[in-house]
Formats: C-alpha cells, sequence, structure tokens
C-alpha cells in the first residue's frame, strides 16, 4: 500500500511538472478507483496535497514578479465564502461518516469532464471568439470584459464556482480558474495567468483542505506518503517538460480526464 502511494504520488507529480495541470484531477480518481479510499477523505486528503504541491510554484512565481494580486483579491471574494458555505453543506449532511458519497463522485465527474473540455477547447473557443465578432452574444460577451465593474463581478462569480467545484471535488483550481482569466484578462500574458490562478489555488486548496480536515476528511498518513513520492516527480516531470510538446502532453491528460469524469458519472 505504502509503495502504491508513493508511486502514485510520484506519477502525479510527473504530470504536474510536466504540464501544470493533473493534481487534483488525477489524483483524487486514482485515489478513489485505485486504492479504494471513501470519495470525501480522497477529496480532503487531495486538496491539502494540492496545496503544498503549487505552493512552491507561488515563491518561484513570486521571484519573478509575474502575480496579480488584484484578480487573485477578486478570486478570492468569491471562492472563500463559497468555500465556507460549501463545507458547512457537506458536513450538514454527514459526509464525514462516508454518507452521500454519490454525491461527491457526480461532483469530481462533473469537474473533470470540464476540466478536459478547458484543455481540449480553449484555443477553439478563442477561435469561435475571434471570427464571430460582429455576433450579439460575442459582442455582449466581449464588452463584458472591457467594462471594469462587470469583469470585476464576473470574476469575483467565477471565484464562487470554483470554490464550490474544488470543495467538493478536488478538481478545477488550475485549468478553469486559467480558461475563464485568459477571457476575462485578454491582456495579461500567458505566464502571469498561470503565476495568478496557482496564487489562488494555494490558498483555496488549503482553505478547502483544512476544512476538510476539522470535519474529519482528511488521512494524513496518506497525504505524507503522496507529498513524498510527488516532490521528486515534479523535478523529473519539469526536466521531461522541456522535451516532449506541450500540446501532444495536455491533449493526452484532457482524454484522460475525459474518461475519467465519464466513468465517475456512470
Amino acid at each position: 500500500m505504502e509503495w502504491g502511494l508513493l508511486i502514485a504520488g510520484l506519477f502525479v507529480g510527473i504530470m504536474i511538472g510536466m504540464t501544470g495541470v493533473g493534481g487534483g484531477s488525477l489524483m483524487t480518481p486514482i485515489l478513489i478507483f485505485g486504492f479504494a479510499v471513501q470519495p470525501a477523505i480522497a477529496v480532503g486528503t487531495d486538496l491539502l496535497f494540492a496545496a503544498i504541491t503549487k505552493a512552491g510554484g507561488v515563491w518561484a512565481y513570486l521571484k519573478h514578479d509575474t502575480i496579480n494580486w488584484t484578480v487573485v483579491k477578486r478570486l478570492g471574494l468569491g471562492s472563500v465564502p463559497a468555500t465556507i458555505l460549501t463545507l458547512w453543506f457537506l458536513s450538514s449532511l454527514g459526509i464525514d461518516d462516508g454518507k452521500h458519497s454519490d454525491l461527491i463522485t457526480t461532483a469530481l465527474g462533473v469537474a473533470l469532464i470540464l476540466t478536459s473540455s478547458a484543455l481540449l477547447l480553449k484555443g477553439f473557443i478563442a477561435g469561435i471568439l475571434r471570427a464571430r465578432a460582429g455576433h450579439p452574444v460575442v459582442n455582449m460577451l466581449l464588452s463584458m470584459r472591457e467594462d471594469e465593474q462587470h469583469k470585476t463581478m464576473a470574476t469575483i462569480l467565477t471565484g464562487a464556482f470554483l470554490g464550490v467545484m474544488v470543495t467538493m471535488s478536488s478538481v478545477g483550481a488550475g485549468a478553469l480558474g486559467a480558461v475563464a482569466l485568459l477571457f476575462l484578462y485578454p491582456q495579461m500574458k500567458g505566464v502571469q495567468i498561470v503565476a495568478t490562478d496557482i496564487a489562488h489555488a494555494v490558498p483555496l486548496t488549503a482553505i478547502a483542505g483544512l476544512g476538510h480536515a476539522t470535519v474529519g476528511t482528511v488521512d494524513w498518513s496518506l497525504l505524507s506518503y503522496l507529498v513524498m513520492g510527488s516532490l521528486p516527480g515534479i523535478y523529473i516531470g519539469s526536466r521531461l517538460s522541456v522535451k516532449i510538446p506541450d500540446h501532444i502532453m495536455r491533449t493526452l491528460l484532457a482524454v484522460l480526464l475525459l474518461m475519467v469524469g465519464i466513468k465517475c458519472l456512470l
């Protein structure tokens, strides 16, 4: 069991290092379907795993001053209250006793399919918006991000949506957040999008994970093995990322997440 968890952490760490995506998206399904971990415990443990593995990324981006803290604050205004409310909702359901596991598995499936779609369709959606610039609906969407007040509200609502999805499934903080930021803040560079998304994901996953810990849905021994396996994995993945084209890895990861998401819903 211990060696299996170390290998799982190593594998997920490699995927994170290669693509920047895959922490919650891969680890939670692996724990549920590969190690028969109760869904609520898999989610709670994975949230703290994500917070720990992403924290190093924030430190690196801080040194390069690529984090947009205004956007992080807007996302947090939506995600933190939504996370707290979702934790209260899960606790009131008696999720720590293993009840309503189907609810978490369903939320995980939906989150995985949305994440997969975000990875696969990001460029396609951007192309449609450019090609149909004169369409009334497209014009409305484009004008929304030009108005600072509307953009602020949309960012807060995005944070709230991420708060609910991440707290229930541990999935979505990475790919879904990045796609939303790409649309709302087209003037931001790619590295700023990634850095800002990770800077928001760390406190979001930490708060959600600690909230799960208070209701007893975190396995600390399990967490320690996953972290020990992931640290060398992230290093290996970051070295491999320069040798394997990013679009190939992201496409393979998206297809894998789509298949797992469908399995969760069946």
